[in-house]
């Protein structure tokens, strides 16, 4: 069984719609579950559903990535099979998504200072059927106006922290997204933990009070984690009883190197998570 529980759609910030999403696991990359995990948002669950239904053969398990930080540093989280009106995660979700849009004026703002002639009508464009408006539709309007060649680019010269347009926003308290996830009657998976700043502040430690309050997994086989990392991350997942999943973390063509159907989840820990 082949089992991927970390996509994105155009939902958020990936370049397939649900829909394509879903038939390209099925029919491509083969896969009998596939997680739509778009950020901060759950409006691609419907169609991709139905277009499960129509297509067969494949579960969609409902998902979501809520941006969170934790002393200091982000923190992806991911959730799974959650009831989405649960008012104080719908409360919380709106407060995230709210950060990024008020993030984008401010963003726009530095760029046109640094001489970048972009605006917020440009970022809404190559954004589409997105929810909200984040730093990768940031960086497509940097590509479609000739400034930069990729997403990675964008970010490894002007979006990520400490470069030049970099502007913080709002993200959830990790602890209180997790119990958040818990009483919507969900389950919580830290998603790639030792990539980029989390993993300055995810440890042993952190991982076993986190799962004292309702931390049901790690993300250990992640595209971000060389084999040394996969290894002592397994090792602290399993000393703390917390299933360890994989994933591809597949943006279509906003992420290069991440195809749908890398890194999969084991069955057996797929049961434990969701059965």
């Amino acid at each position: 069984m082949r089992i991927d529980l970390h996509t994105h759609s155009n939902r958020s910030d990936g370049t397939d719609t649900p829909a394509e999403l879903v038939r390209n696991a099925r029919e491509r990359a083969g896969l009998d579950i596939v997680a739509l995990t778009d950020h901060d948002s759950t409006a691609g669950w419907e169609e991709a559903q139905a277009t499960a239904d129509d297509v067969g053969g494949i579960r969609v398990v409902r998902g979501i990535e809520i941006s969170t930080r934790y002393a200091g540093a982000s923190v992806h989280l991911l959730g799974y099979e959650f009831d989405p009106s649960y008012e104080p995660l719908v409360e919380e979700l709106e407060r995230v998504l709210g950060g990024r849009d008020d993030r984008l004026p401010l963003t726009i703002a530095r760029l046109n200072e640094l001489g970048y002639a972009i605006t917020e009508e440009d970022v809404r464009a190559v954004a589409a059927d997105a929810i909200s408006s984040g730093r990768p539709h940031i960086a497509d309007a940097l590509i479609a106006k000739g400034y930069i060649a990729s997403r990675e680019e964008a970010f490894a010269t002007l979006l990520s922290p400490g470069k030049p347009a970099y502007v913080d926003r709002y993200a959830a308290d990790l602890p209180r997204a997790i119990e958040l996830l818990v009483a919507a009657g969900g389950r919580a998976v830290i998603a790639h933990p030792w990539a980029r700043e989390s993993r300055e502040v995810l440890d042993l430690r952190v991982f076993a009070d986190l799962a004292d309050i309702g931390l049901a997994g790690i993300e250990v086989d992640h595209n971000d984690h060389d084999a040394k990392d996969r290894e002592a991350l397994a090792g602290m997942a399993d000393e703390l009883g917390l299933i360890r999943t994989g994933s591809s973390d597949y943006h279509g063509t906003g992420k290069v190197g991440f195809p749908l159907g890398a890194n999969l989840t084991d069955p057996e820990q797929f049961a434990r998570l969701l059965g």
